[in-house]
């Protein structure tokens, strides 16, 4: 087992000399994301920080806790972010047939549920979410918001639970509202409760255990209980408490839980928000979240992140996203040698892929299977290059594969004839992908300049000069 709580996290944290912590007062509005921006940007990532005096709350906020690939690292219990990839191989690799396509069943670690927990140390019916240090980050956003939540619903069908991660607007005393995406969890299960006229449950636990957290950030499937992944990531059982106004499950070692309902049909007008790319984006219309419940720990320490122009906090929870993602997507398509997301590029807007090439227009069918898969399949730009290109080392993707590229045959546009998606394809995707077959061409692949040939010394060349390097003077 990694961590039991924020706190435990935290402890480690102070241990390492990784926690600066900050003894005067600051605002929760724009002061503490200026501070955030600051240290994120300094070399190597700056301090995970801990602000002790926060102005409104008598609560401490906890900022850039995974935001260096130390600490990312420190907060799942490994060394490398590799390891990651090397134990999911692991895991995949034990399962054959049926069980390797059902993953998801076999990987273990269900949750545990607890009468007493942590979370609920005070009980408050009559909450005023005016009372926690929630952070406004850019000037033109619509007030403050939690950024690092975990937002837990269900199917009422199945009574299946989500967790999902998704941006939560304060509007008042006892009203917010939840910026989901339309395909996400969340959104899904709130359709569901629209077409039977029904309240749907919600609940928003902020803290816990990192492994947690980073669980509900990832893409996983809908048939993937993020609680069990998260006990996969830890090792361990995750423990889950009962909500008071709801029968929604929680994490027990939270450090605040908000409970609420979302009354069928209720929405709020979208508003401009500054966004993870760095620019402010339009926010769709959101569903209105009630109020009915908080309960917490007697003194909680609240995380946040701020998300604005890279490199951020988000950067690194992307970078442990791809090496996570890795395996999974290699179980669609074999020939995935590595892939690499792009710190300025967030996430998985933009990807390189390196693959073993086996035949003409094989970068074209990866491109094609990547477009329509839930792992990529909000990518803007899909780079395919050969297995013998390192994508962890971009300035040698663009010489080694970008110079010689052929636009008119390389270039792959949405409206590309090959590139059509499918439409029965069972998942949302973006409408501008551009892909880029950076491979070399193979006989038969359609027109443009062959593929040139790459310089290098001869062997017996390079080995005179390793033998005579000290002699040179070097």
């Amino acid at each position: 087992m990694l961590y039991r709580d924020l706190h435990d996290f935290l402890h480690r944290l102070d241990e390492s000399k990784e926690l600066r912590r900050v003894g005067v007062e600051v605002d929760p509005e724009l002061e503490i994301a200026e501070i955030v921006c600051r240290v994120s940007k300094m070399d190597e990532g700056g301090a995970a920080l801990l602000f002790e005096k926060v102005k409104g709350s008598r609560f401490a906020v906890a900022a850039n806790l995974f935001g260096t690939y130390q600490r990312i690292c420190m907060a799942l219990g490994i060394d490398d972010l590799n390891d990651l990839t090397r134990r999911i191989d692991g895991f995949l690799g034990r399962l054959s047939g049926e069980a390797a396509a059902s993953w998801w069943e076999h990987i273990g670690f269900l949750p545990r549920q607890v009468q007493k927990a942590p979370c609920r140390e005070v009980v408050d019916f009559a909450a005023d979410l005016g009372d926690y240090p929630f952070l406004k980050s850019w000037p033109e956003d619509s007030g403050r918001a939690v950024l690092l939540p975990l937002v837990v619903s269900e199917d009422p069908d199945t009574r299946f639970a989500n967790c999902g991660m998704y941006r939560v607007q304060i509007l008042g005393r006892d009203l917010a509202a939840i910026h989901w995406q339309p395909q996400s969890g969340g959104a899904q299960h709130l359709a569901k409760y629209l077409e039977r006229g029904e309240r749907m449950p919600v609940a928003i636990a902020i803290g816990g255990d990192p492994a947690v957290v980073l669980s509900a950030s990832l893409p996983l499937p809908e048939t993937v209980d993020e609680m069990c992944f998260a006990g996969f990531l830890r090792n361990a059982p995750v423990e889950l408490v009962r909500c008071l106004t709801s029968p929604l499950l929680v994490p027990a070692n939270a450090e605040l839980v908000i409970e609420g309902y979302i009354e069928s049909g209720e929405m709020i007008r979208g508003s401009l928000f500054g966004n993870h790319t760095g620019f402010y984006a339009p926010a769709p219309d959101a569903p209105i979240l009630h109020v009915t419940c908080i309960t917490r720990k007697n003194e909680p320490v609240f995380p946040a992140t701020v998300v604005g122009m890279p490199p951020m906090e988000d950067c690194w929870m992307a970078k442990a996203a791809e090496r996570l993602m890795l395996p999974f997507i290699r179980q669609e398509l074999p020939e995935i040698v590595d892939m690499n997301f792009p710190l300025e590029w967030i996430f998985h807007s933009c990807a390189v892929v390196a693959i073993n090439k086996a035949y003409a227009g094989h970068a074209r069918e990866v491109l094609r299977i990547l477009r329509e898969s839930r792992w990529l399949r909000r990518a803007r730009l899909l780079v395919i290059v050969d297995a013998d290109v390192n994508v962890q080392e971009l300035s040698r993707v663009a010489w080694k594969a970008l110079n010689n590229v052929d636009w008119q045959r390389d270039l792959l546009p949405v409206d590309d004839p090959l590139m059509k998606i499918p439409a029965d394809s069972p998942f949302p995707v973006c409408t501008s992908l551009l892909g880029i077959d950076a491979t070399r061409k193979w006989p038969g692949e359609r027109g443009g300049r062959p593929w040139p040939r790459e310089i290098a010394m001869e062997d017996a060349v390079v080995k005179l000069v390793d033998a005579r390097w000290k002699e040179y003077g070097f």
